[in-house]
């Protein structure tokens, strides 16, 4: 088992950052050939996703359709400002497990791994472990 942490650096508020090679990375030093690799999130307002990574207008497509069921700015109680944010990692969630096959990621051919970003610009942590 190995356990890291990487670190995120975002720019926008809301953003897709893939982290696919940063986590392949990690899966290969643990010389781990077969087993799984969990992804978590320690933030309220992040979150971590599995998708296409060959187009870049799905990250595009997925943020415009979370800011539209959870708008920036809307009447919300929370008042730090960030409740949107918190709404948009609920709803994509803090965690992934991910097969590890052959010393590698077991992933579809356009997919990648994503950190979500919902209220940016940060530096954010991503927990890794691999066993």
């Amino acid at each position: 088992m190995i356990t890291k942490e990487i670190q995120v650096k975002t720019k926008t508020r809301n953003e897709l950052v893939d982290i696919t090679p940063q986590v392949e990375k990690v899966v290969e030093e643990s010389g781990i050939a077969e087993g799984i690799c969990i992804l978590a999130v320690p933030h309220t307002t992040a979150a971590v996703t599995v998708n296409e990574n060959a187009d870049p207008s799905v990250k595009a497509d997925i943020i415009a359709k979370l800011n539209e069921l959870a708008p920036t700015g809307d009447r919300y109680h929370h008042v730090e400002g960030n409740a949107d944010a918190h709404i948009k990692a609920t709803l994509v969630g803090p965690s992934e497990a991910l097969l590890v096959t052959g010393g590698r990621l077991s992933l579809g051919t356009w997919q990648g791994v994503f950190f979500c970003e919902f209220d940016g610009p940060r530096t954010r942590r991503v927990w890794i472990r691999v066993l």
